[in-house]
């Protein structure tokens, strides 16, 4: 694990040699016995703190909080069920700058009717910012849903241009 200060918090990093698998706000979740539990459950491993993943990762992330970064190019291991990383993968096709409804995402996906489906997937999306879960907003424009915290998704919507 690699720690990273952020205006919003610390933010623990956590990756296996395939790719980042956890970017985590320092809040209930992510403990060590939630962390440990996902590499068990896919059967992973976490890298150690100085491991290139989790170096190049904190570094797009200060690049990003410091408004010198707009995408972010570290490889991931997305470790999830195949429609949550499916999920999560239409979640990189939302520019920054921009929202889309839990609505659609689900019609980009091909699945018109999987709106809470999708809002789960989400809800579950380990790797907070790089997969840019926080883009997606209810249909009426309401701030919903963000395991981090409401406070959090304003001011990432905001930083990037969105609010």
């Amino acid at each position: 694990m690699l720690t990273v200060k952020s205006p919003l918090g610390p933010i623990n990093l956590y990756a296996t040699e395939q790719g980042l698998a956890v970017v985590a706000f320092d809040v209930h979740k992510n403990n060590e016995s939630y962390t440990q539990a996902l590499a068990r459950r896919w059967g992973r491993q976490w890298v150690e703190a100085d491991h290139e993943i989790l170096k190049q990762a904190a570094q797009q992330l200060e690049e990003y909080f410091a408004g010198q970064c707009s995408t972010f190019d570290v490889p991931l291991d997305l470790l999830g069920t195949d429609f949550q990383q499916s999920v999560w993968m239409t979640l990189l096709k939302i520019p920054k700058g921009d929202t889309w409804s839990y609505k659609q995402q689900a019609v980009s996906m091909g699945k018109p009717t999987a709106c809470r489906a999708v809002a789960a997937a989400n809800g579950q999306n380990p790797i907070s910012i790089i997969v840019p879960c926080h883009r997606v907003i209810g249909s009426d424009g309401s701030l919903t849903g963000y395991a981090s915290g409401l406070d959090r998704k304003r001011w990432l919507l905001q930083h990037e241009g969105y609010l």
